[in-house]
């Protein structure tokens, strides 16, 4: 693609392997042509579908069918990272590949690497054999960090860097600054890998907790049929991460808990589990286009590195400031209707599963940012308010759930480039404003918003209800039951 009116960030000197070739993937491609110099010989798309392969050919890219397992990685990877010398760059954008595995070996072989998500191999999410704690984000983010702890420094492998996970940590920490200038606090932002800083600039702003809160509005131009999984984004992925327990970051102004709710006993300690799948877990959450609205707390690994990275923790570790966190998420109405027929039929998933492309789209936005709450001015929503038909205009092959992902992995292969010393890093530990100001071209409109709403508007109405009238921002008043 031509690059007259975009800029050319580096060059990659090595080989491009990108795994996987679903809606992001295609995305993903033209972004990397746009922005970077690399050797059009040397890059290689590796899927198991051929569906989009032609995109694939048309412009010149090696496209290799095969399916990336525990068991050939090695041997599939390895040859195509190193051809022709360079550093290499890994970017992976499927499902059922192991994150940990593939950026412990591209760290090996001196090669950069970028994904969306601690994937697991194929089987983890529906192990019928393993209790829920050992399917949760918060295992395999546990996971991910004793990687970290076992071989720190060296290449840089960017861990969970799409729209969300990943752009959603830049934005609490530019929500974060916004709303600490408008209380008038009296602070210096803390520098990039200041963890306490920052985990006392929030404590000091008395932020109660985040919604990662999300609604997309994007309609199609027919029905959905029944049998069928639509959405905007991966079907596969969605279903796998609905089915998972649901997943929160856990404040330490929390007076109450679900009654299945488990904590964990190992790690870090941020987040507790509710014994019920994410999809099926509704709360209570606002965004500016809808206001008020319920949502899905899907299980995200944001919800838990960000709870995680704003703790302030006292003598032995004690956490004695913690916000929080946790997914709140309105997706189309067809993935409603999608989710509302799959739990109907006990949780089995639909044999046809698509992925809504932009031609098939008519219309709408996908509004999404991060909410704090609970502080001096009752809450802050602040983040990307991108329309389908400007997301058509920005980039090919992009609705706006997609180009919000894509273009947060660009930012994340920007920083890898311009880090590549770095480890394994998850995004909240990158620099936000340079990741950012990557990002921001992309993502339509970024907006902040405050709002006098809370979990206890209009309630307890006409039904008595088991709410906390005194804290409104008490998970007892989000959490719908």
């Amino acid at each position: 693609m031509a690059n007259e009116k975009w800029p050319v960030y580096g060059e990659i000197t090595g080989p491009i392997v990108m795994i996987g070739f679903g809606s992001i993937g295609r995305g993903t491609l033209p972004l990397i042509e746009r922005h970077f110099k690399f050797d059009r010989s040397r890059m290689v798309v590796i899927d198991p579908s051929e569906a989009n392969r032609r995109l694939a050919d048309e412009r010149g890219i090696a496209f290799v069918k095969e399916a990336i397992t525990k068991e050939n990685y090695r041997k599939v990877l390895e040859p195509l990272l190193t051809r022709g010398g360079g550093q290499g760059f890994c970017v992976n954008l499927s499902v059922d590949t192991g994150s940990v595995d593939l950026m412990r070996f591209c760290r090996e072989l001196g090669a950069l690497y970028v994904d969306t998500v601690v994937e697991p191999w194929l089987g983890f999410y529906f192990d019928a054999d393993a209790d829920n704690a050992s399917r949760t984000n918060y295992a395999l983010r546990e996971s991910l960090l004793a990687e970290k702890r076992r071989k720190p420094g060296g290449p840089t492998a960017v861990s969970t860097c799409g729209a969300n996970p990943g752009m959603v940590s830049w934005f609490v920490k530019q929500a974060l600054v916004n709303l600490s200038n408008d209380l008038g606090l009296d602070f210096e932002e803390p520098a990039q890998h200041d963890r306490e800083g920052w985990a006392r600039l929030m404590q000091k702003a008395g932020v109660k907790g985040i919604h990662i809160a999300e609604r997309d509005t994007q309609l199609t131009k027919k029905p959905k049929p029944l049998n069928v999984f639509w959405n905007t984004w991966s079907v596969e992925g969605f279903i796998a991460e609905g089915l998972q327990p649901a997943e929160l970051g856990w404040g330490t102004h929390e007076k109450w808990m679900p009654a299945n709710a488990k904590e964990h006993k190992e790690g870090c300690k941020a987040a507790i589990f509710l014994e019920q799948p994410g999809a099926n877990t509704r709360v209570r959450s606002w965004c500016p286009t809808p206001g008020a609205q319920y949502a899905f707390l899907v299980t995200h690994n944001e919800a838990i590195s960000i709870a995680d990275f704003f703790t302030v923790r006292g003598d032995g570790g004690k956490a004695l400031y913690r916000p929080t966190c946790h997914y709140a998420y309105h997706p189309c109405n067809d993935a409603v209707l999608s989710l509302d027929e799959m739990f109907g039929a006990a949780g089995k998933a639909q044999p046809v599963q698509h992925v809504l492309d932009e031609d098939e789209l008519v219309e709408g936005k996908d509004e999404l940012g991060v909410l704090l709450y609970g502080h001096g001015r009752n809450a802050y929503w602040y983040g990307s308010q991108l329309s389908l038909e400007e997301a058509r205009r920005l980039a090919p092959y992009q609705n706006a759930t997609g180009l919000q992902v894509t273009s947060a992995v660009l930012a994340g292969m920007v920083w890898a480039l311009e880090n590549p010393e770095a480890g394994i890093v998850e995004a909240d530990e990158t620099d936000y404003r340079r990741c950012l100001e990557v990002q921001l071209p992309y993502l339509g409109p970024v907006n902040g918003y405050y709002t006098d709403w809370t979990p206890l508007e209009g309630r307890p109405g006409l039904f008595p209800e088991d709410i906390d009238a005194e804290d409104p921002w008490q998970f007892r008043n989000i959490l719908v039951r």
